[in-house]
């Protein structure tokens, strides 16, 4: 989280944070109160079983009526019709890994492709190709989804298999061609979308 704060801080954008307890506590009058709702990376899986069936059922009403969602990573996982206690703002759509993990590869960097035809060397690790749900904004190299967004009620939900926020210091022991601050402002330009509830340029 603390890498998306940054930005968010770089950027001027006021926010607050909330762990899963303080979401379980919140009603979901509450949580519309907010126009945007990041959920980062971490382990999906413990994401979905730390909140509570309601606080799930509150966070979909609240999207549905205007709460916007990015999801990065597992944010993106949750985000999908996971058994895990997932949010489902996906019509049913489960996504699956990126081919890499079959691989063995946990994390690398990763060239996406955005439908303008800028290609970014982005850190990927453990997340999901994202198909069958919504438009693509950018992709893999094998072309499977990896950043793509679609209305869920009044709601735009935007989400990324990879990490653009991530800083210089999760670079560490690999070779990335693209900057990372070239990369942390394609995280910007994701959560701006996202907070006007502005479509991405797709495929």
């Amino acid at each position: 989280m603390a890498a998306l704060e940054r930005i968010l801080t770089r950027e001027r954008l006021a926010y607050s944070t909330v762990n899963s307890q303080q979401l379980n506590g919140m009603t979901e009058a509450q949580m519309g109160q907010s126009r945007l709702l990041i959920v980062p990376g971490g382990n999906f899986e413990q994401i979905g079983l730390n909140l509570t069936a309601d606080t799930t059922a509150n966070v979909r009403s609240a999207v549905r009526k205007g709460l916007h969602y990015l999801g990065i990573c597992a944010g993106a996982f949750f985000a999908g019709d996971s058994p895990y206690n997932g949010l489902n703002l996906t019509s049913g759509r489960r996504f699956g890994f990126y081919a890499l993990e079959a691989q063995g590869i946990r994390k690398a960097p990763v060239a996406i492709t955005d439908a303008g035809g800028q290609t970014l060397d982005q850190y990927w690790e453990d997340g999901p190709q994202l198909t069958g749900w919504g438009s693509v904004a950018a992709r893999y190299p094998d072309g499977m989804p990896a950043v793509v967004e679609g209305q869920f009620g009044e709601g735009l939900v935007i989400l990324s298999g990879v990490h653009p926020e991530a800083p210089e210091s999760w670079r560490g022991g690999m070779t990335f061609r693209t900057p990372a601050r070239v990369d942390n402002d394609y995280a910007a330009m994701l959560i701006r979308a996202a907070l006007k509830g502005e479509e991405l340029r797709h495929f």
